[in-house]
C-alpha cells in the first residue's frame, strides 16, 4: 500500500447466483448474489456488538451469522435484527463463517476452529491449530526500528472456512492449510506453507486454491492435500510492503483470479497454474477478493480506492474509477444485477453502478457520521499527517487504529432477500434494504 508508505517518507523516511452460506457466497468465492439492486437505501436494523466487526456476515435459513472483536459469534434474526444465540470464544473473530447442513463453522484468534449447531449455538466440536499470528517482518512498510520484526497492523483478516463434500478447508496463522472432517473435526491433512495463511480457500473441481504471505499461491488436492502446483508472486525484501497474498481467490471458467499486495490482480489457469494475465495497480494493494460474472472480473484497490473491471479471458481493462479520495478499500464486492456493493474505510457501504462506473449511493455508518470529518484532510483523503506524527511502529499502530474510528467497513457485504448486510469497525452490524 504505497500511499501510506509515501506518507511515512514525508515524515523523514464458478458462475451463477451464489448461495449466501460462506464468505463470498459459496466455495468458488465468485461473489455473485441473486436479487434486484437497491435503488433507495434505508436502514432496516442495526445490531451493536461488544467489539469492532472485521468479519463478513453469512445469511442462511433466515439467520445472519457473524463474529466480532469481543470474541462472540452471534446468530441474529435476519429480518428483525434480534439476537437468537451467541457463543463466546477466547479472542477476537476476524473470520467469516460457513454454514452448511445445520452447522456453523468459524475460526477465532484463540487458534481454534469451532463447529456450532446453527440453530442453537451448541458446540459440536473445536479444532486447535498451531496458533494464530499476524504476518510480521523487520522494517515493515519502512517503519522504524529498522531491525525489529513487527506484526503488520494491516493484516486484519483471518482465513474463512470453506465446506465441500463433508470437509472443512481453512488457512491459519501457523502457516498451514487444513482439511478437517466436517462432522467430527478430525484432521484429514495439513499442508505447510512458508508463512501466515489468512486468505480464504476457494474450492472447485477437487482443488483447493489459496494464497499465503510467503508470496506463493497454491493449488492443493482436496482429498489428499498434495500439491498440484504453486505460483510465485512478487517480493519486497527491503520493507515487505509489496508482498503477500491476503485476497481470497475466485474460480470461474477454468481460471482462478486473486489479488496480491504486490499490487497485481492475477489470472491463472486453474489446472496448471500458468500465468494468463495480470493487471498492475501502481503500488496499491489488491486486498479485496475479486468477483466474477459473465466473463468480467470486478476488483478494487486498497489505498488508491479504485474499482475496476477486467475482461476475464484477455485481461484487458474495461473501466476504472476512483471512489472516495484514497480511503482504502479492503472490502470485497458483492454483485447483484448491475450493482456491486462494497465497503470503504470512509465508513460507508457503496453501491457501484456497473454500467455508469460511478457510486450510485453510499450509506454512512454511525462511526462515519461521528468521526470521518475529523479524520479527513482538506483534499478529502485520510489525514495521515494528523494521526501519525512520527515514523515509528507504535505510531503506525495507533494511527491505523485511529482511522478505524471513521466506522471503516472492512467487512464484505452479503446479500439475501433484497437486503445487504455488513459489519463496521464502529461495532455495529447493519441491514440495509429498499426504502418503502
Amino acid at each position: 500500500m504505497r500511499l501510506w508508505h509515501v506518507a511515512l517518507l514525508g515524515l523523514g523516511l464458478a458462475c451463477g447466483a451464489a448461495r449466501a452460506e460462506m464468505f463470498r457466497g459459496e466455495a468458488a468465492r465468485d461473489g455473485v448474489y441473486a436479487g434486484k439492486p437497491i435503488a433507495a437505501p434505508v436502514l432496516k436494523w442495526k445490531f451493536k456488538t461488544g467489539g469492532r466487526v472485521i468479519a463478513s456476515p453469512v445469511v442462511e435459513g433466515g439467520l445472519l451469522y457473524i463474529g466480532a472483536g469481543d470474541g462472540v459469534f452471534r446468530a441474529i434474526d435476519a429480518k428483525s435484527g434480534a439476537l437468537v444465540w451467541k457463543y463466546q470464544t477466547q479472542a477476537r473473530i476476524a473470520s467469516s463463517a460457513a454454514v452448511v447442513d445445520g452447522v456453523a463453522y468459524v475460526a477465532s484468534y484463540d487458534g481454534r476452529l469451532y463447529a456450532l449447531d446453527a440453530k442453537t449455538g451448541a458446540l459440536r466440536w473445536s479444532f486447535a491449530t498451531g496458533g494464530e499470528r499476524r504476518f510480521a517482518a523487520p522494517h515493515i512498510h519502512g517503519i522504524l526500528p529498522m531491525a525489529e520484526t513487527m506484526p503488520d497492523p494491516f493484516d486484519f483478516f483471518m482465513s474463512s472456512p470453506a465446506v465441500v463434500d463433508g470437509r472443512v478447508f481453512v488457512g491459519s496463522g501457523d502457516g498451514n492449510v487444513y482439511a478437517l472432517d466436517a462432522k467430527t473435526g478430525t484432521k484429514l491433512w495439513a499442508y505447510q506453507t512458508g508463512n501466515v495463511v489468512h486468505a480464504s480457500p476457494a474450492v472447485a473441481k477437487g482443488t483447493v486454491y489459496v494464497g499465503s504471505f510467503d508470496t506463493y499461491f497454491y493449488a492443493l488436492d482436496a482429498k489428499t492435500g498434495a500439491l498440484k502446483w504453486k505460483f510465485k508472486t512478487g517480493e519486497d525484501a527491503k520493507i515487505h510492503n509489496q508482498e503477500g497474498i491476503a485476497s481470497s481467490a475466485a474460480v470461474a471458467d477454468g481460471r482462478v483470479f486473486f489479488g496480491c499486495r504486490d499490487s497485481n490482480l492475477y489470472a491463472l489457469d486453474a489446472a496448471t497454474g500458468k500465468d494468463l494475465w495480470r493487471v498492475n495497480n501502481g503500488g496499491s494493494w489488491v486486498i479485496a477478493s475479486p468477483a466474477v460474472r459473465g466473463g468480467i472480473v470486478y476488483a478494487a484497490t486498497a489505498d488508491t480506492a479504485n474499482v475496476f473491471a477486467v475482461d476475464a479471458k484477455s485481461g484487458e481493462e474495461l473501466w476504472r474509477f476512483t471512489t472516495f479520495m484514497h480511503w482504502p478499500i479492503f472490502s470485497s464486492p458483492a454483485l447483484v444485477g448491475d450493482t456491486a456493493y462494497l465497503g470503504s474505510q470512509t465508513g460507508r457501504l457503496m453501491a457501484v453502478d456497473l454500467k455508469t462506473h460511478a457510486v450510485r449511493w453510499a450509506f454512512d455508518t454511525d462511526g462515519s457520521k461521528a468521526n470521518r470529518a475529523a479524520l479527513t484532510a482538506p483534499d478529502g483523503a485520510p489525514d495521515y499527517a494528523k494521526v501519525m506524527p512520527e515514523n515509528f511502529y507504535d505510531a503506525l499502530v495507533v494511527s491505523v487504529d485511529r482511522l478505524m474510528d471513521a466506522g471503516a467497513v472492512l467487512s464484505s457485504p452479503a446479500v439475501a432477500d433484497g437486503v445487504v448486510y455488513f459489519g463496521s469497525m464502529d461495532g455495529n452490524v447493519y441491514a440495509v434494504g429498499e426504502k418503502g
